[in-house]
Parts: structure tokens; C-alpha cells; sequence
């Protein structure tokens, strides 16, 4: 067979979708996963605000609760998992709409790895701009040994690809590097 030669240093990599892109039914896997440390949730709690001692007091959820352990601030896994699915699905996004529904069904811990995937629930070309449509999806949050810690619903205006290069294609305002000489 003869060697195929491939110039790997101008792929462009897809970044979220456009409206023709997202078929219903669709499950978008995404990756990696993210342990969750102490770090990462005591400094959310503390930039958010949410000094509760369930998430900042060890002894106080160690002797208190029926966890006996701290528990992660559950925005900061729900912000996770809305940042993990990014690059499958808003990453396009003209506007984020809504979130229709937010649950968390099961404590996350320092130390678990937070997975997420993304289901295609609907898509509706809008009405009143040919160039775009609103597509729904159900992302799900689980840790590594499968148990779902959050479940949440929204909506995503996104462009049609028309609309996308009209305003410069896959990467718009990237600029290319100058000649090194």
C-alpha cells in the first residue's frame, strides 16, 4: 500500500456544533473526567461565597452529617459538567437560554472523578431568524464507579452553519502566524 502523507499541523479541531449538526438522540460522551480535590472546592465555595461547613469544615461534617466527610458545593460540580460539555455542545452557542431543570441526585467527595454525558432531547429552528435554532439536551454527571450525581436540562440557541461563515467559518478571528525567519 503506498504511504499516505498527512500534514497534521493544519487540522482544525471542531469546537461545539452547528444547528444541522445535532441529531435528536444523540449522546455526546465527553472527556476526560475531572477528580475532584479539596482545592477545587474550597476555593469555588470561597470565590461563590458559600461558606456552609459542610463544604469548608472537616470535623463539622465528619461529626455532623450522615456523609461524615465534607461534601462538594454542588454548583461547582454542576459548573463542571456545564464546562465539560462545552466542546460537544455550546461551543458554537449563540446564547445559552436556559436550564429547564437542575438535579442533584448524590453527594460527590474530594478525590471522585466526574464524568458527563450530553442526550440530544430536541432541536427547533427558530422563527423569527432563519439562521439559527434552539436545540435541547439532558446532560448527566456521574462519578467513576457510575453513580449519577447531577442531572440538568437547558436549552442552547445555536447557529445554523450559514450564520457561522458568514462570520468567519470554524475559528473566527484566529490569526495565522507570522513567517519565523
Amino acid at each position: 500500500m503506498p504511504a499516505v502523507s498527512v500534514d497534521t499541523r493544519r487540522q482544525r479541531v471542531q469546537f461545539g456544533r452547528y444547528y444541522e449538526e445535532f441529531e435528536v438522540g444523540a449522546v455526546y460522551k465527553h472527556w476526560p473526567g475531572k477528580t475532584v480535590t479539596e482545592y477545587d472546592d474550597h476555593l469555588f465555595c470561597l470565590l461563590t461565597m458559600n461558606h456552609h461547613p459542610l463544604h469548608l469544615d472537616s470535623h463539622y461534617a465528619a461529626e455532623t452529617t450522615e456523609f461524615g466527610r465534607n461534601v462538594v458545593v454542588g454548583n461547582y460540580v454542576y459548573s463542571l459538567l456545564l464546562g465539560m460539555s462545552v466542546p460537544d455542545v455550546s461551543g458554537k452557542a449563540i446564547a445559552n437560554l436556559e436550564v429547564e431543570s437542575l438535579r442533584h441526585v448524590a453527594p460527590t467527595f474530594h478525590g471522585d472523578t466526574v464524568y458527563g454525558e450530553t442526550t440530544v432531547l430536541d432541536k427547533v429552528e427558530s422563527r423569527s431568524r432563519d439562521d439559527r435554532g434552539v436545540v435541547s439536551v439532558e446532560t448527566i454527571g456521574y462519578k467513576q464507579d457510575g453513580t449519577v450525581v447531577c442531572v440538568f436540562r437547558r436549552k442552547v440557541m445555536v447557529p445554523k452553519r450559514s450564520h457561522g461563515e458568514a462570520r468567519g467559518g470554524e475559528q473566527p478571528g484566529r490569526p495565522e502566524p507570522s513567517p519565523r525567519g
